[in-house]
């Protein structure tokens, strides 16, 4: 199947490359004066890692297969951040581990290409502007030169909000694919890939998240019995136990098998699905935006598998010809009962088809009042008619679906947008630092419809207070007065229950104080406890039920243990805090299995935390020199949080203690934090010990409190203390059980417990260092397997621009010699050749060429072992002015 929309724009892009197959014959060159074009794609996938995609295979195999759906995923980073489960490589040589995994994964339905963006992949962090900060403003401008060079009708991504637990880089990866679909389009952004590159601006059809809020029945009604939590939002199932007729097996079980690849990820051992396809589930997808007509929730066609191709690259029985756009545009989202609005519906017919008489009826939930005329008249190829109505709600709140059926003489069409219907006057909690900067990029990118996914939650510490924020919104147009009021559940009290906001200008916010006491410290903490959910509630009438989280909290006494692995008399005289709560992994078999207490101390300016855990079976004694990535094996890992303010972990310090080594003593490092690396360079003065036995380990440590980042505040310092359980030989944890205990705590720093320092004075203005995060990230230039894509679909390296031709470089042959293969290679100007001998095998030789000059420059690349069939030679050209060619030739005998 093959296509070719009317809101398509074709791009045209300079890159010097190869056929597909390689030829002993200089390669020809391609780019403005050359014959290749860029790879035409159907759907892109942006994720942040190889691995991302991992989910949908499914999915995007059955596309594949069934309707010849071509696919390629955008990976930001390569991962060199991970853990590695099979050797020893870390950094660039694990992202060209990744990268091949990857490539290895996604074959396996049916997807070739995948484009790496080089960005750097430093640790596992959740937030979102910290990954922003360390990507930097270039990443979308890359994002969107892939779409315009590949041109999808669909883009797919991931979760782009704070949920709990999601990973920042997840997030940032799904922001940066919704800014790309409409910025893909748009001609004032990034005009230079216009004006200098040659492309042009592309419009994708149709945009979706990866997954659904909601709940659904496993077997083939999986997509039919979806119910979204939000009944505005467009979800769609695509069930993965419908069997490839090519592989013989369900697509479930194809999908498991492609994850397995990812073995440095552990994903190898990972289970086989279910051999009843009753017990199969849906891949999901919540769907953003579209500019074409797409199935009517409810409908039959909303709950087949090509649901999410409708209208974008396939067509559905009785639905308008492919190439008919249709949009729904609101001249508010948020709307007023009572007050009325404006919706514009626009529908353009396909470039060489008419749609003849049309017209389109808009739907709006029973008691709302429409206004306004449908009818579009006769639209002629690539004609377009606007219909435009008044739009008044009933009485009510929450999101409601505003929708348009098209009706033409060719088909007909659905489309549909959200609103969010609201009172005067607007209350909710305060947002956290991260979800505020979301709900705030919603805005300024214009998807409003992406805004509360998060429920507001505010930690509170077990048997403490804090002050609680109602953040007062009027979205009227006159000022306003009145009362909030606060309903707690049971284990909670309040300074106040009500308290009054005054003369609210329009448009205008005000925050109204509140603080809040934990009554009952009995209540379970962490996700034990989980949210507790209350009212809060403007001039009698509900507006929102934000959550508290309840942490543990503790008091550090004072005391001076010794650090020797073991507790002594009166060494630790505080309360024994338990750490077995599971917060990510298996559960335990038992407490023998894993469980582990703790007990903490300080002492004139050095914390002591000493940790019994109890462990039938030790994980993978890691050498000494592999002492990091503590989550491969046994460890404990201490966090510490200055002030307990930190939005990330970068201002924050934390350490694992791996309790024995293949050496046999125990080591330590950090990660994660202000300062990542082997524990005697980044924590000098930490003291740590440890004692094994057969039913499990201690670790004891000290830490000077000049190591953390900035003054420790002795009424509320930030603690965590997590324990990872591995009881295999592969270098995999199973189990992680801790303190504070939430899915993706270790970078959550507010969601850590809180400690107490009785009588400590800390020292004042203790400097907070700027953050090290690693910055080294693999080339697609030191990459043959991307070269090798690059030449075969004739789309620059790393989402990067092409070499200007007066300025490109090429290889024009290669044969072998007594010392290796000699290569030559032809250039326009000055630049460096990245240059790789290939065969069956992969890689047999390399070699980095500076070139000086324009001219023909010959080289030997030295063989580190003899050549097998079909021997080439692959090149990356990196030109001194900026810009990538990549070229390739058989190398003759």
């Amino acid at each position: 199947m093959r296509k070719r929309l009317s809101l398509v724009l074709a791009a045209t892009v300079a890159l010097a490359v190869l056929p597909a197959t390689p030829s002993s014959a200089a390669p020809s060159p391609t780019g403005p004066a050359g014959t290749g074009s860029p790879v035409d794609l159907d759907a892109l996938f942006v994720g942040a890692h190889p691995d991302d995609e991992a989910f949908t295979l499914s999915t995007l195999g059955q596309w594949n297969e069934e309707h010849d759906v071509r696919t390629g995923v955008v990976t930001v980073t390569r991962g060199e951040g991970g853990g590695n489960a099979v050797g020893p490589e870390e950094g660039p040589a694990l992202g060209l581990l990744r990268e091949a995994e990857e490539r290895t994964a996604v074959g396996r339905a049916g997807v070739r290409e995948v484009f790496n963006l080089d960005d750097v992949d430093f640790y596992y962090t959740v937030s979102a502007p910290l990954t922003d900060q360390i990507w930097g403003a270039d990443t979308l401008e890359k994002v969107v030169r892939v779409v315009r060079q590949t041109r999808p009708e669909l883009i797919l991504t991931m979760d782009p909000a704070p949920s709990p637990g999601n990973h920042g880089n997840h997030q940032q990866a799904a922001r940066l694919a919704v800014q790309a679909f409409y910025a893909a389009a748009d001609p004032d952004a990034f005009p230079e890939q216009i004006t200098r590159e040659g492309l042009k601006p592309f419009a994708p059809a149709r945009l979706l998240l990866g997954g659904g809020r909601g709940t659904s029945q496993n077997g083939p009604s999986c997509a039919s019995t979806f119910r979204p939590v939000n009944p505005a939002q467009n979800v769609y199932g695509v069930w993965s136990g419908r069997p490839s007729q090519a592989q013989g097996k369900t697509w479930a079980a194809v999908e498991r098998e492609a994850q397995r690849s990812y073995a440095s990820q552990g994903w190898a051992v990972f289970p086989d699905v279910p051999s009843d396809p009753n017990q199969l589930g849906c891949d999901f997808f919540t769907q953003v935006d579209a500019r074409v007509p797409f199935p009517e929730p409810g409908s039959a066609a909303a709950a087949a598998p090509t649901a999410i191709l409708d209208g974008a690259l396939t067509r559905a029985s009785g639905a308008v010809p492919l190439g008919t756009s249709l949009s729904l545009r609101t001249s508010a989202f948020d709307v007023r009962p009572g007050t009325p609005f404006t919706v514009e519906v626009t529908a353009t017919a396909p470039a060489r088809r008419p749609l003849g008489r049309s017209s389109v009826r808009l739907g709006v939930p029973g008691g709302w009042r429409v206004s306004g005329s449908g009818d579009l008249g006769r639209l002629s190829p690539g004609r377009t008619g606007t219909a435009t109505f008044t739009v008044t709600p009933a009485e009510g709140t929450g999101r409601a679906r505003v929708s348009a059926t098209l009706t033409t003489e060719h088909g007909s069409g659905y489309t549909d947008r959200q609103v969010e219907l609201s009172p005067a006057v607007r209350a909710t909690q305060q947002l956290l630092p991260q979800v505020a900067q979301y709900e705030k990029w919603t805005a300024e990118v214009g998807v409003p419809q992406l805004n509360g996914l998060v429920t507001p939650v505010l930690t509170l510490p077990s048997g403490g207070s804090r002050k609680i924020g109602v953040v007062v919104s009027n979205v009227s147009d006159a000022a306003r007065s009145g009362t909030v009021r606060i309903e707690l559940p049971d284990g909670f009290t309040a300074d106040r229950v009500e308290a009054p906001y005054t003369d609210l200008a329009a448009g205008d916010s005000a925050t109204v104080p509140f603080t809040v006491t934990n009554s009952d410290p009995a209540l379970k903490t962490s996700n034990e406890g989980g949210d507790y959910a209350y009212t809060i509630s403007v001039d009698g009438a509900v507006a929102s039920r934000p959550a508290l989280e309840l942490v543990p909290a503790t008091a550090v006494p004072q005391a001076e243990p010794a650090v020797d692995g073991a507790e002594g008399d009166g060494e630790y005289p505080g309360t024994a805090l338990d750490l077995s709560r599971v917060w990510e992994g298996s559960a335990c078999a038992s407490p023998a299995d894993c469980s582990a207490t703790a007990r903490l101390a300080w002492h004139d300016d050095d914390l002591y935390v000493l940790v019994h855990v109890k462990d039938d079976v030790l994980g993978t004694r890691l050498a000494a020199a592999d002492c990091k990535r503590h989550w491969r094996t046994d460890a404990v890992e201490v966090a510490i949080d200055p002030r307990g303010t930190s939005e990330n972990t970068s201002t924050t310090f934390k350490a694992a203690v791996l309790p024995v080594t293949q050496e046999g003593p125990p080591c330590f490092e950090r990660d994660a934090d202000n300062r990542q690396g082997p524990g005697e360079e980044t924590a000098p003065g930490m003291r740590i010990a440890s004692k094994v036995a057969s039913d499990g380990y201690t670790v004891e440590m000290s830490i000077p409190m000049e190591l953390l980042p900035g003054s420790v505040d002795p009424d509320h310092l930030g603690v965590n203390l997590l324990v990872y359980d591995s009881d295999t030989q592969d270098k995999t944890g199973q189990t992680r059980i801790g303190w504070s205990t939430w899915g993706g705590v270790q970078g959550d720093p507010y969601r850590w417990g809180v400690a107490t320092l009785t009588g400590f004075e800390p020292p004042a203005d203790r400097p907070v260092p700027d953050p090290v995060i690693p910055d080294t990230a693999l080339s697609s230039l030191d990459s043959p397997q991307t070269l090798e894509q690059a030449v075969r679909v004739h789309v620059p390296l790393a989402g990067g621009p092409a070499a200007e031709r007066e300025e490109s470089g090429q290889v024009t042959s290669a044969s072998t010699t007594r010392d290796g293969v000699k290569v030559t290679i032809r250039a326009s100007a000055a630049g460096t050749a990245h240059v790789f001998v290939r065969d069956e095998q992969g890689t047999a030789g390399s070699r980095v060429v500076p070139v000086p000059r324009r001219g023909t420059t010959t080289v030997t690349v030295p063989l580190s072992r003899a050549l097998a069939g079909r021997p080439s030679v692959v090149a990356g050209w990196e030109a001194s002015g900026g810009g990538t060619a990549a070229s390739q030739v058989t190398v003759r005998g």
